[in-house]
């Protein structure tokens, strides 16, 4: 993330601080270091501002609370912490995956809210309990309220705040399609969005920066389900690339050349070469052609000029198109080979024919 700067570590997970995170401490420590002055003006001139300062870290200490939240049982669930980081609006915890079951996927969202509902009774418990008074039972008494506030604005029922996550676990569990509770729980976010954005017009600027970072952020995660929705809906050989790459290894450099490289529209470089199996035996680029005189084209057969060839995954036919990214992405290639449970092979799924049938598939229905 730009302007985002990495801290330190905490319990082994990195964290870092947006820019934007500066400017909220610098207007927290403005404005409630004023209200101390304001409210206890014995402590001089320096003391509110230094108050005020400790006053908003607390704050950002509980956020960072809330996060860690969500982390602890997200680890507990086996899943990896990426990264916590602190900006604009609050925090984020950042997973390396999603949970495996709606339960889980509650959980995980449920626990921000927990830990900030159990700061905000225990700082009240201690301001009631200590007797506290001065500046000490205000900030005491910020921190209690902020924490509360914390809880309840996360349990909006919309993404991407933690509410609209427990709402997606419960769709989830209703469907048995997690990408169906992404959507629903996204366009409640939008909707909530558009309320706030309606609300602040007549004069509430915060409502318009949260409806705005709603709105962007519920959109993205509405192209995220739909997307994955898709694709969890299609295989491997709904997306093979049309004409893929493969040529029998019996056939002669001519035939070759004259059925599969001149005039081909798409250019391809290397052939995938097969047995009388089917079974990938090679491949063959097809600038070894050059090495081979016109004349002898005839005679020479593709499987003189194989090269052994090793894909490190092959995925199946049947394989879920979601599941098929995912391996792309994880191994960073372009594509990837689709060989049936008899080792035949069928053809290539790619990156760039992916995209075009989802791009297909959105046209053919717009809604």
């Amino acid at each position: 993330m730009n302007g985002t700067f990495r801290v330190g570590n905490l319990f082994g997970i990195p964290f870092f601080v947006n820019a934007s995170w500066f400017l909220v401490l610098g207007l927290v420590t403005w404005q409630y270091g004023g209200a101390l002055a304001n409210l206890f003006p014995a402590l001089g001139p320096v003391v509110p501002w230094m108050l005020g300062l400790f006053t908003a870290l607390l704050l950002f200490a509980s956020v960072l609370a809330h996060e860690l939240g969500h982390s602890w049982v997200a680890i507990k669930q086996g899943i990896g912490v990426k990264s916590i980081s602190l900006f604009l609006f609050g925090g984020l915890a950042n997973l390396e995956r999603e949970s495996k079951t709606p339960a889980e996927a509650f959980w995980v969202a449920i626990a921000g809210p927990l830990v900030s509902l159990f700061l905000s009774g225990l700082l009240t418990a201690i301001g009631i309990g200590a007797a506290l008074t001065g500046p000490a039972a205000a900030i005491v008494g910020l921190l209690a309220s902020i924490n509360l506030v914390l809880a309840l604005f996360n349990l909006i029922p919309g993404l991407p705040l933690d509410g609209g996550n427990i709402l997606k676990a419960v769709v989830w569990k209703i469907t048995g399609n997690p990408y169906k509770g992404i959507i629903f729980a996204s366009r409640v976010g939008q909707i909530i969005g558009w309320i706030a954005i309606a609300t602040g017009i007549f004069g509430n600027i915060w409502n318009l920066v949260i409806g705005w970072f709603l709105l962007q952020n519920a959109g993205q995660s509405a192209q995220y389900g739909t997307v994955q929705n898709e694709l969890a809906g299609l295989t491997a050989a709904d997306a093979l690339t049309a004409e893929s790459p493969i040529v029998p290894e019996n056939l002669s450099l001519r035939e070759f050349a004259n059925n599969y490289v001149i005039g081909n529209p798409q250019n391809w470089r290397r052939y995938l070469v097969t047995d009388d199996s089917g079974q990938l035996v090679g491949a063959i680029e097809v600038d070894e052609l050059k090495t081979i005189p016109t004349g002898s084209w005839p005679q020479v057969l593709v499987k003189e000029l194989l090269k052994p060839i090793e894909f490190s995954t092959t995925v199946k036919p049947e394989l879920s198109l979601l599941e098929v990214v995912t391996l792309l992405e994880q191994l960073k290639v372009q594509e990837l080979p689709v060989i049936r449970e008899n080792g035949v092979l069928v053809g290539l799924v790619e990156k760039a024919e992916i995209a075009r049938l989802l791009q297909k598939r959105a046209q053919a229905d717009p809604a």
